[in-house]
């Protein structure tokens, strides 16, 4: 966000995200990243929170962050060669006022296949680790990709033109 000129300070939330459930893909990363910003914004008295959540989708089951390298490596051997999807949820809360929304992106991807050797070696690398997939594009992950279609910042974890669009309703202004 510092690309596009926007100072700001990081608090994590609290929320337990495996205590939050949805029927759809992007219902999930909503309820996410709304549950995640209004943590954070009930314990402001002033400002803007955004909030951010990211998942995988591959035959309509959700990969989140991988638990240890075994679950990696299985989360990345069932992206190998096919095509999935990526949601974002993004949820933009204004503290003391309580005035809130939410909205989601989603980008496709298609990964080339992968040996199990090559697996192996990009689990090795730790880069899977607490990243939704068990990847990072903007990292050695972008190795594992053949092409995208949609907003490349989606993938990483914070479609930025969508929340550009969101922030100026809240009159804040990122060009």
């Amino acid at each position: 966000m510092r690309e596009v000129g926007l100072e700001f300070d990081i608090i994590p939330s609290r929320v337990a995200e495996q205590g939050i459930s949805a029927a759809c893909p992007e219902g999930l990363v909503m309820r996410l990243a709304h549950a995640k910003a209004a943590d954070v914004a009930g314990r402001l008295e002033s400002g803007i929170v955004i909030g951010a959540d990211t998942i995988v989708v591959v035959d309509e089951e959700i990969l989140g962050k991988p638990i240890d390298h075994d679950d990696a490596r299985k989360m990345l051997r069932a992206l190998s060669g096919r095509e999935h999807q990526v949601f974002s949820g993004l949820a933009v809360i204004e503290a003391g006022s309580g005035r809130r929304l939410t909205d989601y992106e989603m980008t496709r991807v298609r990964f080339r296949p992968l040996t199990g050797s090559s697996i192996d070696r990009y689990v090795a690398t730790g880069e899977p680790m607490g990243k939704a997939g068990a990847y990072a594009i903007q990292g050695v992950g972008s190795l594992l990709v053949l092409g995208i279609e949609g907003d490349y910042n989606c993938v990483v974890g914070l479609p930025l033109c969508k929340l550009a669009l969101m922030l100026s309703e809240f009159g804040v202004d990122t060009l």
